[in-house]
């Protein structure tokens, strides 16, 4: 892949690590011959340090070798260590809050999961890119309070908070977009 291609959410390894793609910008320099340069703000996907990468358009960048295995979210121990299991080998392992703090605001114990192993060490999770929650609380919606995209806040049954619309009430299920935890309708 070249550095042309970068996107957000694009997976490059870089000095033997895996990282994520977070931020992308592209500047062309005004001189002829030039080649377009690309700044990325990448994230250590092990240590989930930040850096920022300056690359040329046409450098070559090498992808992980992940390793995708379906697994299944067993339960938390506390607030720190949460446990999942090889759906295959039935294998247990945990994982730190740290590695997989904003996809447990969309995943309740017994969930499928795609658990994403480096070098046989599982680094962190994948989830669908929509997700079925039930609201636990939220405000009731006002009668007469209809201007255009009113939301208001509610709690789903992980914890996550998110602005939905104001016909929506407690103990509704909802469908969530897990890319921005952003209401897409009702279930």
């Amino acid at each position: 892949m070249q550095a042309g291609d970068l996107k957000k959410n694009t997976r490059i390894e870089l000095d033997g690590e895996p990282y994520a793609v977070v931020d992308l910008s592209r500047r062309t320099p005004s001189a002829r011959g030039a080649s377009t340069l690309i700044t990325a703000k990448v994230r250590n996907l092990r240590t989930k340090q930040l850096l920022t990468k300056t690359f040329k358009a046409s450098e070559r960048l090498k992808q992980p070798d992940f390793e995708f295995r379906n697994c299944l979210f067993l339960y938390s121990e506390g607030a720190d260590t949460h446990h999942f299991m090889d759906e295959e080998s039935y294998e247990q392992f945990t994982l730190p809050r740290a590695t997989i703090d904003y996809e447990l605001g969309f995943i309740l114990p017994d969930t499928s999961v795609r658990g994403m192993f480096f070098e046989g060490a599982c680094i962190g999770i994948d989830i669908e890119h929509t997700v079925e929650l039930q609201v636990v609380r939220c405000d009731p919606g006002i009668k007469g309070d209809t201007v255009n995209n009113v939301t208001k806040p509610a709690e789903l049954e992980t914890g996550l908070e998110i602005q939905v619309p104001l016909f929506i009430d407690e103990g509704q299920r909802v469908v969530v977009d897990t890319r921005d935890a952003r209401y897409i309708r009702r279930a």
